[in-house]
């Protein structure tokens, strides 16, 4: 399915926009700029924008208006990996620019060119067959694997976070994140960060990492099971490969009302693999012996419980991304408790 058009109108002027990308863009401005807000996503603003007449087809990614926490929301940063990955064995969109100041829509911003394809934000991605739906899983797997292959220092990455002590890290900037922003308390997310710390699975490993890797974030061919762009990169960094990996678990430890997981449908009949044979396939492209355990699974459960209180904090300062970003703040709780569920199974 295609991404959706939202009806809010933007929070810049179209016509600034226009006037900057005739300069910019010769050749492929002619005629009337039309604008459209994807709805779905609940972080960077974006947008469609052609111009019809010259046959031109782009997305538009900025910065949120307001007050933000420092490095969030980093669009500069989603350029320079969308640029590195360009002709590489992950497929993402090719981009146009990278305009830095805040003269033309607020906020920096970047353009891509606009692909043609499905985005699924149910993970049991309805309306294709049993095989195809076991195909697009492992078509995940092995993405994320040809991710984590990605040579980032030959493509002049290696600036582009700290390799080692990921989890050590993250772990303070997710802990702090919750200790300023939460909205309410949630116990579940303090026993969390309490657990983790106290069993830190750390290890030398460093790759490229999305650090938002779900089915979501993936556009499939129109017409097979086959990934044309991973999408949304404004998280990604150095860092562990089995954040990723354990991140795109999730889909096992959600029902349908959390985030549309999977929990309660009856994957066989519809033709998902276990989550021990995405683990297995995954690791089988990557070359890895092992896949995410109980740490990694707790982690990402946390992280994401507290990226979900965090989009709930916005919407209460009114710089929320999506319409409903309320409903999804509320679902912080559900994730916490998931991640005490993986914590205390000792299995």
């Amino acid at each position: 399915m295609p991404a959706e058009a939202a009806s809010a109108a933007p929070e810049f002027d179209p016509e600034r926009l226009d006037a900057f990308l005739r300069s910019a863009l010769p050749g492929r401005t002619a005629g009337a700029i039309t604008l459209e807000r994807i709805s779905g996503g609940q972080s960077n603003p974006t947008f469609f924008l052609s111009y019809p007449d010259a046959g031109t087809r782009l997305v538009l990614r900025k910065k949120p208006p307001g007050p933000l926490l420092p490095s969030a929301h980093a669009v500069e940063r989603e350029y320079r990996i969308l640029k590195a990955l360009a002709g590489s064995d992950v497929p993402v969109p090719p981009v146009l620019l990278l305009h830095e100041q805040d003269d033309v829509v607020g906020t920096p911003f970047y353009l891509m060119e606009r692909l043609d394809g499905r985005v699924f934000h149910d993970t049991g991605l309805p309306g294709v067959t049993p095989d195809e739906r076991r195909a697009m899983y492992f078509a995940m797997a092995e993405t994320l694997a040809a991710l984590h292959r990605f040579d980032w220092q030959a493509a002049g990455l290696s600036d582009f976070g700290k390799p080692g002590n990921y989890y050590a890290r993250q772990l303070r900037r997710w802990g702090g994140q919750w200790r300023e922003t939460k909205t309410r308390e949630i116990p579940a997310i303090d026993r969390a960060v309490d657990w983790l710390s106290d069993n830190l699975d750390e290890s030398a490993e460093t790759t490229i990492v999305h650090g938002d890797f779900r089915l979501g974030n993936l556009m499939f061919s129109p017409v097979a099971p086959r990934i044309v762009a991973v999408l949304d990169w404004e998280l990604s960094t150095l860092g562990h490969p089995l954040s990723d990996a354990a991140f795109s678990c999730l889909p096992w430890h959600s029902t349908p009302a959390m985030y549309s997981g999977i929990v309660g449908l009856d994957a066989e009949a519809l033709g998902i693999p276990t989550q021990a044979e995405y683990i297995e396939r995954y690791c089988a492209a990557a070359g890895r012996a092992g896949g995410p355990g109980r740490f990694h699974l707790a982690f990402s459960l946390f992280r994401f419980a507290v990226i979900l209180d965090g989009i709930a904090a916005r919407a209460r300062s009114g710089n929320a991304a999506a319409e409903n970003a309320v409903a999804v703040g509320a679902m912080a709780e559900s994730f916490a408790l998931r991640a005490q569920a993986v914590i205390d199974d000792q299995n």
